[in-house]
């Protein structure tokens, strides 16, 4: 997230919080509930990494307010469902005005999803989570301009994930991943959510 720049500031509660997680009201409920905690599951780390790769270039809300359309398209980004997907799914998928309708993201996922088909149940978990960082060794980010874009974490896992034939997953993708799914904890120092946000 990277629209404003200072510390956290009071919502409508009067609760400290990001500042990016007050811009609307879809991002109140995404700050406040999801964004940061930890997220398990090869299902549910494809659709992330799916959600990332279709973000890239676009504002975060574009794909939040699309969500469903994607989970829709995309058969809840189970992996085996997608991974079985034909020409004609394509065909679909790119017809769709409910995602976006980007021919390279759309390839990716599905080409991502037959890789990933292959591999061993919990795996892309277990590889996901092996580059979380130690929270402890990590500052505390106070302003928005303290949270880095691309972390040496993220340029070890794209660079693993891009070795096991997996597409659009750069470092900057892979690191809005582990922002998003509680590898890390980058809500600000004086966040409401910092605190329940457990890594």
């Amino acid at each position: 997230m990277s629209e404003p720049t200072g510390g956290a500031v009071p919502g409508p509660d009067g609760e400290p919080r990001c500042p990016w997680g007050l811009s609307t009201e879809d991002y109140v409920a995404y700050h406040d509930e999801e964004w940061g905690r930890p997220v398990h599951g090869d299902d549910a780390l494809f659709e992330r990494l799916s959600l990332e790769a279709f973000q890239s270039g676009l504002s975060w809300i574009t794909i939040l307010r699309r969500r469903e359309g994607f989970r829709a398209a995309f058969s809840g980004f189970k992996i085996a469902d997608v991974a079985a997907f034909t020409d004609a799914d394509r065909e679909r998928l790119l017809a769709d005005t409910g995602i976006i309708r980007n021919r390279a993201k759309i390839d990716a996922t599905l080409a991502n999803a037959r890789v990933l088909v292959d591999w061993s149940p919990g795996e892309l978990d277990k590889l996901i989570w092996s580059y979380a960082p130690d929270a402890a060794a990590r500052p505390v980010p106070k302003v928005l301009g303290d949270v880095a874009a691309i972390t040496d974490e993220s340029t070890a896992l794209s660079k693993e994930l891009k070795k096991r034939g997996l597409r659009f997953v750069g470092p900057t993708t892979a690191y809005a991943l582990m922002q998003a799914c509680g590898l890390v904890n980058d809500h600000l120092a004086d966040c409401v959510s910092r605190a329940r946000t457990t890594v």
